[in-house]
């Protein structure tokens, strides 16, 4: 029997949850693999010689490392392209490229503000740090700003890609679910109608159901 995919780091991290709803998506089998960080885990030898800069995700599949959770789930459609959800990652380069966009796009304009706010709103208390509220109002109104660019898009299109899920929606995941219900900020995006549409279907879906699981169970 083939050595599953490893994937290292805990479902509770943004960047490890979205390459666990990847391969949940393609229907890749995989073992997650148990990172303390409070611990400082992610700093011994062992785990630098397949994560350099001591983060997570770091990623094992028949010999090969990778780390930075948005390659590794490219990595994962390139590989595993009959497996799953086939067209999680396009299946024409026109596909492809609009997809390739909207992750761009998640990764310059969203990723940047709304991960702030999930430090500040989310973690920032469990760790026992104060809130700092000019850099919370300062990024909800830089997030604020992309989402509505995105209610424009989804205003005419089902998905952010297009009319199919893909990697560009699931991609957003992390970050909206801390935001939507632990942070008190579900507003910013069940307040427009597009968005929350989108927002609505997205975290509803399967693979994402078992990735809140894993999270809500410690994983």
């Amino acid at each position: 029997m083939a050595t599953p995919v490893k994937v290292y780091g805990p479902a509770m991290s943004t960047a490890v949850s979205r390459v666990l709803a990847c391969l949940l998506e393609k229907n890749v089998d995989f073992q997650l693999v148990p990172v303390n960080l409070s611990k400082g885990e992610q700093k011994k030898p062992d785990f630098r010689k397949i994560q350099p800069f001591s983060q997570v995700p770091a990623f094992e599949d028949e010999g090969i490392c990778l780390f930075e959770s948005r390659a590794i789930c490219r990595y994962i459609c390139e590989k595993y392209t009959d497996k799953g959800n086939k067209g999680l990652y396009g299946t024409n380069p026109v596909a492809r490229a609009s997809i390739d966009q909207w992750l761009e796009a998640e990764g310059q304009s969203f990723n940047p503000p709304s991960s702030v706010l999930v430090f500040q709103l989310a973690f920032a208390p469990r760790m026992k740090i104060k809130q700092d509220q000019v850099v919370i109002k300062q990024n909800e109104e830089k997030l604020s700003k992309v989402l509505g660019i995105y209610e424009k898009r989804l205003g005419e299109t089902r998905f952010l890609a297009g009319d199919e899920f893909s990697l560009a929606d699931l991609s957003h995941l992390p970050n909206t679910q801390y935001l939507v219900t632990t942070s008190g900020r579900g507003e910013l995006f069940t307040s427009r109608k597009n968005v929350g549409r989108w927002w609505n279907e997205i975290s509803s879906r399967d693979s994402w159901k078992k990735v809140v699981d894993m999270q809500n169970k410690g994983a």
